[in-house]
């Protein structure tokens, strides 16, 4: 199950228990949709509290993130969990966005407020 938020160009998805297809095809459309009308986005994925995530959501991830190479300015993992710190680090592969691992929610929308400060 997943959470989102979302404003000006910041989408914010929380995933609780299991990230599943459906889950991921919801973030896509809400970020598709930000992309288009508003241009670039920064993303802040909390996954604290993610148990886990189907195999097909990491192949629809790493074909997304490759359609929407160009599309990200800064995404921002909450994680404390060094499999999933070290799979972001293999998805910086996809996009041309800096990607920054924390495990406090405040510093991470700290780091993300001065993209959207730099923006204006």
């Amino acid at each position: 199950m997943i959470s989102t938020e979302h404003s000006d160009s910041l989408v914010a998805v929380s995933v609780f228990g299991e990230f599943t297809l459906a889950d991921y095809k919801e973030f896509e459309e809400l970020v598709s949709y930000k992309i288009r009308f508003e241009g670039p986005v920064d993303l802040l994925f909390d996954l604290r509290e993610m148990l886990g995530f189907t195999l097909d959501v990491a192949w629809e991830e790493i074909k997304f993130s490759r359609a929407h190479a160009r599309d990200f300015r800064r995404i921002a993992l909450l994680t404390n969990d060094q499999w999933i710190t070290w799979s972001a680090w293999v998805s910086q592969l996809f996009v041309d966005a800096d990607v920054q691992v924390f495990e406090d929610e405040a510093s991470a929308r700290a780091w993300l407020e001065e993209t959207a400060e730099e923006a204006r």
